[in-house]
């Protein structure tokens, strides 16, 4: 049995899909924190069957949860303080979502002014539809 200790404060990604601990950890900039991270991939689940769970050591505010409801509203989000659970994040998908995935349209303004976010709305939240704010092309619920 793998033993990970707790952590005094901060916060625990629980009900992660199994093999997406890795991308969360780059997408949030978790590598970028100065702060102890630990990622434990493909942990027995009754609910799942197997998932991923990220504990992360620094104040829960350095979190996104803009990005983090993006990539899966159905993660937990445990806020841990003095070693104990405290309250629990729900989170929802975000209305706008902004510099978290690139326009694949090849003629969209973003792709030639670089400068330029790349801003998404949220256009149909049952199918998890987003679309880019300058030249509408949909990005799907097939995240990649």
């Amino acid at each position: 049995m793998l033993n990970v200790g707790k952590i005094e404060e901060g916060f625990v990604l629980d009900h992660i899909k199994a093999g997406e601990a890795l991308r969360l950890y780059r997408d949030l900039g978790l590598d970028k924190l100065d702060c102890c991270v630990a990622l434990i991939t493909n942990a027995k689940s009754k609910k799942m069957g197997k998932k991923d769970i990220v504990k992360v050591e620094c104040p829960v505010d350095m979190l996104d949860l803009d990005i983090l409801g993006f990539i899966d509203h159905n993660i937990t989000v445990n806020v841990i303080q003095s070693g104990e659970i405290v309250g629990k994040q729900k989170l929802v998908l975000p209305k706008r979502i902004v510099n978290v995935i690139k326009c694949k349209n090849p003629r969209c303004i973003t792709s030639i002014e670089q400068e330029l976010t790349q801003e998404f709305i949220l256009t149909d939240e049952e199918r998890e539809i987003y679309r880019c704010k300058y030249c509408e092309v949909k990005y799907g619920a097939q995240r990649e």
